[in-house]
């Protein structure tokens, strides 16, 4: 009788183990079939119809993106230049990053050997045809109306390189400044109107409330326009504006943003037309010499504009 039951349990633990052994291969070899299809990429739509996205890309291109790609812990194998430009505010995190054309011309972007080519809208194709750049690596071409706002433009690029988790804790940790500069702004100037201009050698444009930074600013955070932004006709909406009209400006506040040696800052320093004006009369006109992240949108360089406006209006 003992032997039987020693038996039958004999039995059972070895019926026991060889289930266990199956169910842990069964597992080993569903998580490899995962990382196998993790690593064989994904097929996804754009401008140009399908691409196949390698499963883990490790050299990037994707010219005035850089913001997004650095915003997701990503960083390209050479960034967007023209000549000794770049992007001057994400040089702490690029570098050391090599610069390629603006335009990608083909033999430059076959140097970089990359494995994913990413551009941001169908007229970036400058320098070659989409087959052209196929044959190099897969390339990837953002729709305009993805490309027209920074949230969805990161929120692609998440998607594309399958890091959607980090592209929604970027956002929300973004709207959770948006709300503290908010606070802080409302409880330092309350309603009085705040205004941004970017100076250009000896032009002046004024940020309307769709232009970088200001729209986050105007609709997102809730500064006040003066009325002579909301009242600014569509043709004079980001084109020059003249001195004489500047005069006209009724904010409380103005930035004026530059290159330290812009003649802009000398002509209003010296014009009786812009000292007249609310700002200047009040010195409440702060000047702005780091201009590169004031004309980009992307989540980083939104991020340093509300910063700047934040440290001058709470002072």
């Amino acid at each position: 009788m003992k032997k039987s039951i020693l038996s039958i349990l004999s039995l059972l633990f070895t019926l026991t183990l060889f289930a266990c052994s199956n169910s842990e291969e069964e597992s080993a070899n569903s998580g490899n079939t995962e990382q196998e299809n993790t690593n064989e990429g994904r097929t996804l739509e754009h401008a140009s119809g399908e691409v196949t996205i390698p499963g883990n890309p490790e050299r990037i291109l994707a010219p005035y993106l850089e913001d997004s790609l650095v915003a997701l812990g990503v960083e390209p194998v050479a960034q967007w230049s023209i000549g000794e430009d770049v992007l001057d505010y994400l040089q702490p995190q690029l570098g050391d990053v090599p610069t390629i054309s603006w335009d990608l011309p083909l033999e430059q972007t076959l140097s970089q050997e990359p494995d994913l080519i990413i551009f941001n809208s169908p007229s970036s194709l400058q320098n070659g045809t989409y087959e052209e750049y196929e044959q190099i690596a897969p390339t990837y071409i953002y729709k305009d109306e993805v490309n027209s706002s920074w949230r969805e433009r990161l929120t692609r690029m998440g998607e594309i390189l399958n890091k959607q988790d980090v592209a929604d804790e970027v956002l929300a940790e973004f709207d959770e400044k948006v709300e503290k500069t908010k606070e802080s702004l409302e409880e330092a100037i309350g309603d009085e109107s705040v205004a941004f201009i970017w100076t250009l050698g000896e032009e002046f444009y004024v940020f309307e409330s769709s232009r970088y930074g200001a729209e986050v600013l105007y609709n997102e955070v809730g500064l006040t326009q003066p009325e002579f932004i909301q009242n600014l006709e569509q043709e004079e909406q980001w084109n020059p504006i003249a001195l004489e009209k500047l005069g006209e400006l009724d904010a409380d506040h103005v930035f004026v943003v530059g290159e330290e040696n812009e003649t802009g800052f000398e002509i209003l320093e010296n014009s009786s037309v812009w000292q007249s004006t609310p700002a200047a009369k009040n010195d409440q006109v702060y000047t702005m010499n780091n201009p590169s992240h004031w004309t980009i949108d992307g989540v980083i360089a939104h991020e340093m504009t509300l910063d700047a406006v934040t440290d001058e209006l709470t002072k």
